[in-house]
């Protein structure tokens, strides 16, 4: 199987789990339930992370962020977050410019 830019797109939107801003620790954070913050991060820092690894452009236009994935592969909870060979091979392939793209919802909404 290839690896081309949808397939890294789809493996991107199944990411499991939750990302917030840490100020304390000044870090991001991983949790698996909004719930499991606790006090010194701020809900509006809260994201799904399938959502905190696209970065909003102009004109509706995101990119995934290798950074932010990078972020994400330090974890060393690969599974639990449900990272694939294909965001792997995204954040390895720093010769080729970050993927941008107009995303909208899935199933009609």
């Amino acid at each position: 199987m290839s690896i081309t830019s949808s397939v890294i797109c789809d493996a991107s939107d199944l990411l499991k789990g939750f990302v917030g801003y840490h100020h304390k620790a000044d870090r991001y954070i991983v949790r698996f339930s909004e719930d499991a913050f606790g006090m010194d991060v701020p809900d509006h820092t809260i994201t799904p992370t399938h959502e905190f690894v696209w970065q909003p452009g102009d004109n509706q236009v995101m990119t995934l962020k290798r950074d932010l994935l990078a972020l994400l592969l330090e974890q060393n909870i690969d599974d639990r977050l449900n990272i694939t060979e294909p965001l792997r091979v995204y954040v390895r392939r720093v010769d080729l410019p970050e993927i941008t793209a107009v995303r909208k919802l899935k199933g009609g909404v």
